[in-house]
């Protein structure tokens, strides 16, 4: 198993308590100490749950975070974003700019980005992807 970055949309999935994503985080941690979220996931998921008003979720969610790595934007994962940025665009893709944030910081650090919206990361070239959904 390939030392991995986890997207918004799986982080979720954990918390709701989907047993294929559970299982796989459980077997990632057999072998990696700690999860690896990126700063735009953890932008997005205090946003939802502040938005919500969910204050036992976003108290699982800094507890989580405690115990786990937030990694941050970088000069060079920006960099990286913004050359996937014009290269998709260049080719009339477009794609959001937190994916994008996120395929740089993945890339930056040799991760591979664990996500449901295979769709939506596979135009970005060199980024590994993988799904623990499914």
């Amino acid at each position: 198993m390939t030392e991995c970055l986890v997207d918004t949309d799986i982080l979720s999935f954990y918390f709701r308590g989907e047993p294929n994503v559970v299982r796989e985080f459980t077997k990632y941690l057999k072998e990696y100490d700690q999860i690896n979220i990126s700063i735009i996931t953890y932008f997005e998921i205090i946003g939802g749950l502040k938005f919500k008003n969910a204050q036992k979720q976003l108290n699982d969610f800094e507890e989580f975070v405690s115990n786990n790595t937030v990694i941050h934007l970088s000069e060079e994962s920006a960099r990286i974003s913004g050359g996937k940025y014009a290269e998709l665009r260049q080719s009339g893709i477009t794609i959001g700019t937190s994916d994008l944030l996120i395929a740089g910081i993945a890339m930056e650090n040799d991760l591979t980005l664990v996500t449901n919206n295979e769709k939506h990361y596979a135009p970005i070239k060199g980024l590994n992807i993988k799904n623990w959904r499914l």
